[in-house]
C-alpha cells in the first residue's frame, strides 16, 4: 500500500497552487452540488474570518465566495480534498480522459465509469504517465497524480514511483 506520509496532504497541495489555478477551484467548489458538508465548513469558516453571519456568506455571488476562500489562510483536508477534485472536473476533463484512453480504462469525460478498477499494472501506469507528462503541463500532471493518490491510493500505488508525480521544483 502507498505511504501517504511521503505525498503532499490536499491542504498542502491547494496552498500550492497559483492564485489563479486556486481561484478556479474555488469557483468550481462552490459549483459542485455535491459538496454540502465541504460548503458549509468553507461557509463557517468565511463566515468567522469576515464576521458576517453563514447566511449572509451562504448568498454571496459565488465569485465573492470564491475569493474569501482564496483569501483564507489554510483550509481543512475535506475542504482541499474537494477543492482539487472540483478543479479536475471543471477544468481537467481532458487531461483525465487522456490518461484514462492510455490505460484503457472505461471513463465518462474522464470520470471512471466502473466503481471497482483493478489497479493498473506498474509499468503501464509509468507508460501513461510519461505520454501525459508529453502531452499535458508537468503542474497539471503532478497535481492529477497527486488528487488520484489522495482519492484511491490502493488503485493508484503505482504513480508512487513516476517521476511524473513530482512537480519540476521537486525534482
Amino acid at each position: 500500500m502507498t505511504d501517504s506520509s511521503t505525498l503532499a496532504r490536499p491542504s498542502e497541495l491547494w496552498k500550492g497552487l497559483s492564485t489563479e489555478r486556486r481561484l478556479q477551484a474555488a469557483e468550481a467548489f462552490w459549483r459542485d452540488g455535491n459538496a454540502g458538508v465541504e460548503h458549509a465548513e468553507a461557509i463557517a469558516t468565511i463566515a468567522q474570518r469576515i464576521k458576517f453571519r453563514p447566511k449572509s456568506v451562504l448568498a454571496l455571488p459565488v465569485e465573492k465566495k470564491a475569493r474569501h476562500l482564496v483569501q483564507l489562510a489554510g483550509v481543512s483536508e475535506l475542504v482541499a480534498a474537494r477543492l482539487l477534485v472540483a478543479f479536475h472536473l471543471v477544468g481537467q476533463r481532458p487531461m483525465m480522459a487522456a490518461f484514462l484512453d492510455t490505460l484503457g480504462i472505461a471513463h465518462d469525460a474522464g470520470l471512471i465509469a466502473d466503481d471497482s478498477v483493478e489497479p493498473p499494472p506498474a509499468e503501464r501506469l509509468a507508460e501513461a504517465a510519461k505520454a501525459l507528462a508529453a502531452a499535458f503541463p508537468a503542474e497539471d500532471v503532478s497535481l492529477y497524480f497527486s488528487t488520484l493518490l489522495w482519492q484511491d491510493p490502493e488503485t493508484w500505488a503505482g504513480l508512487m514511483d513516476v517521476p511524473e508525480l513530482r512537480r519540476p521544483a521537486q525534482a
